[in-house]
């Protein structure tokens, strides 16, 4: 199962994605990721490890830089398990991995999965 949340918010308003945000300043990226997630979802976790660092360059139609995020997405355990939409966020759930093709997912949660899907 993946822990998903719907952007409340632009960039990616209504399109669904894995928790999470900005560092904030002085936060380290474990402690920022643990925040994220109690904050959009409620949900507390502890984080096994790394998967993965990619880039997310939003462009404007006529091809001028938006936004660009890096993304750094963690392996994480829930410690607790009742979701709750909060935050930036305007739902949360728990998805099974083969109902995921449902969801409109961004770009970013898009390729997230496909790499894990292809190192299982």
């Amino acid at each position: 199962m993946v822990l998903l949340v719907r952007r409340g918010q632009e960039p990616s308003k209504g399109l669904w994605s894995v928790p999470g945000g900005l560092v904030e300043l002085g936060e380290n990226i474990e402690d920022a990721a643990r925040r994220e997630v109690t904050e959009e979802t409620g949900i507390n976790i502890k984080i096994e490890r790394l998967l993965d660092v990619a880039d997310n360059i939003v462009r404007d139609a006529q091809g001028k830089i938006r936004f660009h995020y890096v993304l750094i997405d963690f392996l994480a355990h829930p410690l607790t398990s009742s979701v709750k939409a909060k935050s930036d966020v305007s739902e949360a759930m728990w998805v099974k991995l083969n109902k995921l093709a449902d969801y409109p997912l961004t770009k970013g949660a898009a390729k997230l999965i496909q790499k894990i899907n292809k190192k299982e």
